[in-house]
């Protein structure tokens, strides 16, 4: 934004009576890190760079710092790593006063170049991999999700058990549950709209109090800007309201798992039109969409742990749980990992499936655009699509297709892999592992339920 837009946008600020704005980042879970600052502090910063201590990067979702990493801790005594505001990404908080609010995200030492570490900044650099490749990447993000009468208190309190649902019983697409909860679908959709994620739908999915949202398309960056907004300005909605919902990828073994699908595309970045469209093949998949898929096909294993990044996300990549257990595709095939959707050449795209609702979403955007883009690079043909379900016969395919089971092993893989470290840069991957061997290590020495009851007494 030139200098001269900034200080109008300052002095419009004042003249509405505006006295501070909220800024938040993005850690490497995929959770929203902010402030308030003042006026004065943000018209100081606007146009150049600030600084978050960079323990936001080297602790975990539950603020404990990492004791693996090399990038923070102890040993560099936990210095700013500076940000900079995308004044681009202007929201106002309706329920703040249209209070404004900013995206950052985190930048090098220069104050200008990419971040090693920072998720935005690492889907950022796939994306200007993509641009030199001449490609414009478009997705939009859809979300499953639980909601449930209990507040932030109420489900410590109950040990996260016995909880009591929005709605009961099993009712997929329910026209009188939204009919009967109208308001709260109608105020949810109009919230995102007035926040700059719109909702394209918004349905009861199959479970107690679980609904599903599909946010509207967007060139690839805004689509991720968007998705990881909506996990927690939704979150916030619900908990104004006495209520609250949760994005976990399985948050009981009785119900289907929340699904985070992903769905892309690439438009030729000159012309406008959508590359993965061609009239006549099959599926309507021209060639380049053929190698995307292929790449996706390829790689999605060994990137698995970008996109399946917790404990719990491996409950849910179980057979016949509506989630894949290998790099499969189809078209129109809701049992494979990645469904190719023959549409027009507006809508011609793959919706990657695997994804569980807590996945990072510049994470997820960054390993599948990825993958695809090194699928084209490579001129990879994918394998022969799948007909039917696609969970009958997988002990025959290519292990190379099929996913790791646990996060430890998806950890391991991707710290293994080459490309990973090209596409990502040695210093993310190297730390991105690391969190995830310490998600695993937490997990590890804990005593959960399952062990109590199966040991307590009869051991």
């Amino acid at each position: 934004m030139a200098e001269i837009n900034l200080n109008q946008k300052i002095a419009a600020y004042r003249k509405e009576g505006i006295t501070r704005v909220k800024l938040g980042v993005t850690d490497i879970d995929g959770v929203l890190r902010g402030k308030y600052i003042s006026l004065d502090k943000f018209e100081s910063i606007a146009d150049s760079t600030s600084g978050f201590c960079d323990c936001v990067l080297g602790w975990d979702m539950n603020d404990q710092l990492y004791d693996n990493v090399g990038f923070t801790g102890w040993h560099t005594a936990f210095p700013d790593a500076l940000y900079r505001l995308d004044l681009t990404t202007e929201r106002r908080l309706t329920d703040e006063g249209n209070l404004p609010y900013f995206i950052g995200e985190f930048v090098n030492a220069d104050g200008e170049g990419l971040h090693p570490i920072c998720p935005r900044s690492r889907l950022k650099n796939v994306l200007n991999l993509a641009a030199e490749m001449g490609f414009d990447a478009r997705l939009s993000f859809e979300y499953e999700f639980f909601i449930f009468n209990e507040t932030a208190h109420s489900v410590r309190e109950k040990n996260y058990r016995n909880l009591s649902p929005l709605t009961p019983g099993n009712f997929g697409y329910s026209i009188l549950r939204a009919t009967t909860w109208s308001q709260l679908f109608n105020d949810l959709m109009d919230f995102c709209l007035a926040h700059d994620f719109p909702l394209e739908g918004l349905h009861c999915e199959t479970g107690p109090g679980v609904w599903e949202a599909a946010i509207a398309v967007d060139q690839a960056l805004a689509g991720a800007d968007k998705a990881s907004l909506f996990k927690t300005f939704a979150k916030a909605f619900f908990q104004k309201r006495e209520l609250i919902a949760t994005f976990m990828a399985k948050w009981s073994m009785d119900y289907p798992g929340q699904s985070g699908h992903c769905h892309q595309s690439l438009y030729d970045s000159d012309s406008g039109e959508n590359v993965f469209y061609q009239q006549g093949e099959m599926g309507n998949m021209s060639e380049i969409m053929a190698s995307y898929v292929a790449g996706q096909q390829k790689y999605l294993r060994p990137f698995l742990a970008l996109c399946a990044p917790t404990i719990n996300s491996y409950t849910r990549l179980v057979k016949g749980a509506w989630a894949p257990t290998a790099a499969t595709w189809g078209i129109d095939n809701r049992t494979t990992a990645l469904r190719v959707i023959a549409g027009t050449a507006k809508s011609q795209r793959v919706e990657f499936r695997l994804g569980a609702a807590d996945g990072n979403p510049y994470l997820v955007a960054a390993a599948n655009i990825g993958a695809g883009l090194l699928g084209i690079k490579e001129q990879l043909k994918p394998h022969l699509p799948v007909r039917g379900n696609a969970y009958a016969g997988q002990e025959e395919l290519d292990t190379s297709l099929q996913f790791p089971g646990s996060l430890k092993e998806a950890a391991r893989e991707l710290d293994q892999s080459s490309q990973a470290r090209a596409l990502f840069g040695d210093a993310f991957i190297d730390h991105f592992v690391a969190s995830r061997e310490w998600e695993v290590r937490e997990y590890e020495r804990s005593v959960n339920d399952w062990q109590l009851q199966r040991y307590f007494e009869i051991i």
